[in-house]
């Protein structure tokens, strides 16, 4: 019997005391249907614990209430205890906010770990103590799920100065809604954010101390974070190389397709809108180049040895193509790789091994070959090139017999011929009618033909200079017919006198380097207007090889005479006679004396025109000079004295 009465006894306490513990979990479960908040305010309490036993207390996270005590679970709501139950209210937000926590804030790389501060919202260190028993109440603000997070993450990118910001919202896990009413703020890194509910009144944003569950979660949050952090900068940089837009999203902008060969060009070149000047580089082979653009392609001085066919084929606005200066052969050029290039104008390969003229477009204007091994010209050497109008061919060993006399028959349009350098011993003949200047410098030349330049009629400048041309080898009608020939140099020859027969147009002759010994009377009185430049300097002129007749149809054209260099020694005979003489050169002779009248007439009282009298070196007694020897020229400093062979040392 005793032992049945001591059965039920501890059956009844401990049912007693189970039936006390239900009663407040279940009103706490009522709670958590009607308010959420409430729920998320289970938090122990400010005060200390008292023993159970009335129904006017509220039990909070296994700590028993007082009736009426009130406490704060976050910031912007008051809880209180009421009838054995807690209920929740929201009040005026204060501008105190709890510390977020260390572990949840994503950082730049780079930077280093700091708190996160809002706006309107003062950020508490990290070693600072929380001031009252309400903050043990805070619990973390987040989702049901616990997962439903929106985050900014700042990702740099380099455009100029301007960081670019990169918003990235991560997605909710499977088969769970994305809380409502979820706002955006900007962090340095990833911070949990969530946004006042209207329905329950209940601020959010609050940090409270976190449970072990969700330590070890953000634990691996942080450490996924990291990973992404790496991913995140392998991406930039793979970004920041495909920057530069394809040129296929600009079909119409040149300068995109340069993105194609730049690489492929060597350092120092220079490069604009409508040009490429490569020129001594080093490089040695051409690049495949494609732009609309490029208008003036500069190679020269390098060491190509290569021209493939389609090599030129990206350049069809090519107008200009210099290749000076490499190591071009027949075989390197491929047969038409120049054809496509119709808008070209311009070409120049000087200086490199061709033997032949190459394949060229119609188009060109200027072609230069000069310093070649051209070994022929033929009829086809220049076939199509109607539109050309300089030529030149210096330097290439070319004579009488391996230049064909149609050679230059389909150039109808040339003007300007180059031929110095080469081996001619006559005047080429077959020259276009259409040629204005004929340079034939430094050949074998001795003879000018009769007729050799009866077509030239358009001829206006022929340099004759470093032949061999004695003027009795010169035919009397063999340019005295040309009404356009205004220039004639046949300086570096073997003149004894000057060339009877000259063009009847000619205004500059340039006779110097030769050795004349006399200007024959009236060989000028023919010239129509006359001359305006006579070029004798370095020949024998003495005293006897000047008349007074000598400078006749020159009285009222001649503006330079160059005498020096001689053997005169006394001023020549009819100089008052010059009446538009500008520039007198005497000097490097033997003149000892000046006398009266012999530069300025005395007798007119008008200057001269003269702004240059040149007579120094010579043997001149400055002190024998008649004062008014130089009177009719404006300014003394015009006149060169300076020094004289006769001079003291002194």
């Amino acid at each position: 019997m005793y032992r049945v009465v001591v059965f039920y006894l501890c059956v009844c306490a401990v049912a007693s005391v189970a039936g006390d513990k239900r009663w407040p979990r279940k009103g706490q479960k009522e709670r958590g249907t009607s308010d959420p908040a409430a729920v998320a305010a289970d938090a122990p309490a400010p005060g200390g614990t008292l023993p159970p036993g009335s129904g006017s207390q509220c039990l909070v996270k296994g700590i028993y209430l007082f009736e009426g005590a009130e406490w704060s679970p976050e910031p912007c709501s008051v809880c209180r205890c009421q009838s054995g139950a807690p209920s929740c209210r929201s009040t005026p937000c204060t501008n105190a906010a709890p510390q977020m926590p260390q572990s949840s804030v994503r950082r730049m790389k780079g930077q280093p770990r700091r708190p996160v501060v809002k706006e309107g919202v003062k950020t508490r260190g990290k070693n600072t103590k929380r001031d009252d028993g309400s903050s043990r109440l805070q619990q973390a603000a987040m989702s049901p799920n616990g997962k439903n997070v929106v985050e900014i993450k700042y990702k740099k990118q380099e455009m100029g100065s301007v960081s670019v910001k990169e918003l990235t919202k991560r997605v909710p896990p499977p088969g769970k809604k994305q809380e409502a009413g979820v706002k955006v703020e900007e962090k340095v890194g990833k911070v949990p954010l969530l946004k006042r509910n209207p329905s329950t009144g209940v601020g959010a944003g609050a940090v409270a101390t976190e449970t072990k569950k969700g330590q070890k979660e953000k634990k691996q949050l942080k450490d996924r974070d990291e990973d992404e952090d790496d991913g995140a900068e392998d991406d930039e940089k793979e970004k920041e190389s495909k920057s530069t837009p394809s040129p296929e999203y600009f079909p119409g902008a040149s300068f995109l397709n340069r993105t194609n060969f730049m690489e492929s060009l060597p350092a120092g070149c220079l490069l604009s809108d409508s040009l490429i000047a490569c020129g001594s580089v080093g490089m040695a082979h051409l690049p495949i180049i494609t732009d609309l653009g490029v208008k003036t392609l500069y190679l020269a001085e390098n060491r190509i040895g290569k021209l493939p066919f389609r090599g030129l084929s990206g350049l069809p606005n090519l107008e200009w193509l210099d290749l000076s200066k490499n190591k071009l052969e027949d075989s390197s050029l491929s047969p038409r790789v120049f054809r496509n290039l119709t808008k070209l104008r311009r070409m120049n390969l000087d200086g490199n091994s061709l033997t032949k003229v190459p394949l060229l477009p119609p188009s060109l204007e200027e072609l230069k070959i000069n310093d070649n091994k051209i070994r022929s010209l033929t009829p086809h050497s220049f076939k199509g090139l109607t539109k050309l109008l300089t030529l030149e061919l210096e330097g290439n060993g070319f004579h009488d017999g391996n230049v064909s006399p149609l050679t230059f028959r389909p150039l109808g349009a040339i003007i300007y011929l180059r031929l110095d350098k080469n081996k001619f011993r006559a005047i080429p003949s077959g020259l276009p009618p259409s040629l204005q200047e004929l340079h034939l410098s430094e050949n074998r030349v001795e003879e000018v033909h009769e007729g050799i330049l009866n077509k030239t009629l358009e001829l206006k400048v022929l340099d004759l200079s470093h032949n061999r041309i004695r003027e009795d080898r010169i035919a009397p009608r063999a340019w005295i017919h040309l009404p356009k020939f205004e220039a004639l140099d046949l300086s570096h020859n073997k003149l004894v006198h000057v060339p009877s027969f000259l063009p009847t147009a000619l205004r500059q002759l340039s006779l110097h380097h030769n050795q004349i010994e006399r200007i024959p009377g009236y060989v000028f009185g023919h010239l129509r207007p006359g001359l305006e430049s006579l070029h004798l300097s370095h020949n024998r002129l003495a005293d006897d090889g000047i008349h007074g007749v000598s400078f006749l149809g020159l009285y009222r054209t001649l503006t330079e005479l160059l005498l020096d260099h001689n053997r005169l020694r006394s001023i020549p005979r009819g100089l008052l006679l010059l009446k538009t003489l500008q520039l007198l050169r005497l000097n490097h002779n033997f003149i000892r004396y000046i006398p009266l009248d012999s530069i300025c007439d005395t007798r007119v009282s008008e200057d001269s025109p003269l702004v240059s009298v040149h007579l120094e070196n010579n043997l001149i007694d400055r002190r024998l000079i008649p004062p008014t020897a130089f009177s009719c020229i404006k300014t003394y400093h015009s006149v060169l004295l300076r020094p004289q062979a006769s001079d003291d040392e002194e």
